[in-house]
Protein backbone atom coordinates (compact mmCIF):
# COMPACT_ATOMS: atom_id res chain seq x y z
CA UNK A 1 0.00 0.00 0.00
CA UNK A 2 1.27 3.58 -0.98
CA UNK A 3 1.55 5.40 2.25
CA UNK A 4 1.98 9.55 2.43
CA UNK A 5 4.37 10.56 4.88
CA UNK A 6 2.55 13.16 7.45
CA UNK A 7 3.81 15.95 10.15
CA UNK A 8 3.30 14.29 13.11
CA UNK A 9 5.49 13.14 16.26
CA UNK A 10 3.86 10.14 16.46
CA UNK A 11 2.87 8.71 13.00
CA UNK A 12 5.07 8.64 10.17
CA UNK A 13 2.88 8.40 7.48
CA UNK A 14 -0.48 7.07 6.41
CA UNK A 15 -2.14 4.63 3.44
CA UNK A 16 -5.95 4.13 2.51
CA UNK A 17 -7.03 1.34 0.08
CA UNK A 18 -10.35 2.32 -0.60
CA UNK A 19 -11.87 -0.38 -1.55
CA UNK A 20 -11.19 -2.56 0.79
CA UNK A 21 -11.55 0.35 3.44
CA UNK A 22 -8.15 0.05 5.12
CA UNK A 23 -6.29 2.59 6.44
CA UNK A 24 -2.45 1.42 7.03
CA UNK A 25 -0.69 4.03 9.78
CA UNK A 26 3.28 3.75 9.62
CA UNK A 27 4.86 5.01 13.15
CA UNK A 28 7.76 6.50 13.78
CA UNK A 29 8.82 3.60 15.84
CA UNK A 30 8.78 1.45 12.53
CA UNK A 31 5.54 -0.31 13.73
CA UNK A 32 3.06 -0.48 10.67
CA UNK A 33 -0.59 -1.83 11.78
CA UNK A 34 -3.97 -1.78 9.17
CA UNK A 35 -7.24 -0.87 10.66
CA UNK A 36 -10.56 -2.41 9.04
CA UNK A 37 -13.59 -1.43 7.71
CA UNK A 38 -12.57 2.56 8.29
CA UNK A 39 -14.92 5.01 6.10
CA UNK A 40 -13.25 6.90 3.84
CA UNK A 41 -14.05 10.21 5.40
CA UNK A 42 -11.85 9.11 9.01
CA UNK A 43 -9.28 8.55 6.44
CA UNK A 44 -9.44 11.72 4.46
CA UNK A 45 -10.05 13.16 8.19
CA UNK A 46 -7.09 12.24 9.13
CA UNK A 47 -5.04 13.22 6.46
CA UNK A 48 -6.71 16.55 7.36
CA UNK A 49 -6.20 16.95 10.68
CA UNK A 50 -3.58 19.50 12.26
CA UNK A 51 -2.72 16.82 14.83
CA UNK A 52 -2.98 13.34 13.02
CA UNK A 53 -1.80 11.99 16.59
CA UNK A 54 -4.75 13.41 18.40
CA UNK A 55 -7.42 12.15 15.54
CA UNK A 56 -6.02 9.05 15.16
CA UNK A 57 -5.79 8.14 18.98
CA UNK A 58 -10.02 9.49 19.18
CA UNK A 59 -11.50 7.95 16.23
CA UNK A 60 -9.38 5.11 14.93
CA UNK A 61 -7.32 3.55 17.58
CA UNK A 62 -9.65 1.92 19.62
CA UNK A 63 -12.96 1.78 16.73
CA UNK A 64 -11.78 -0.36 14.25
CA UNK A 65 -10.45 -3.86 14.16
CA UNK A 66 -6.58 -4.16 13.28
CA UNK A 67 -3.49 -6.52 12.88
CA UNK A 68 0.63 -5.43 12.71
CA UNK A 69 1.73 -5.80 9.78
Amino acid sequence: MNRKPVRSSNIKSVGYDKPQKVLEVEFRTGSIYQYEGVHPNTARFLLQAPSKGKFFHKNVRTSFPYHKV
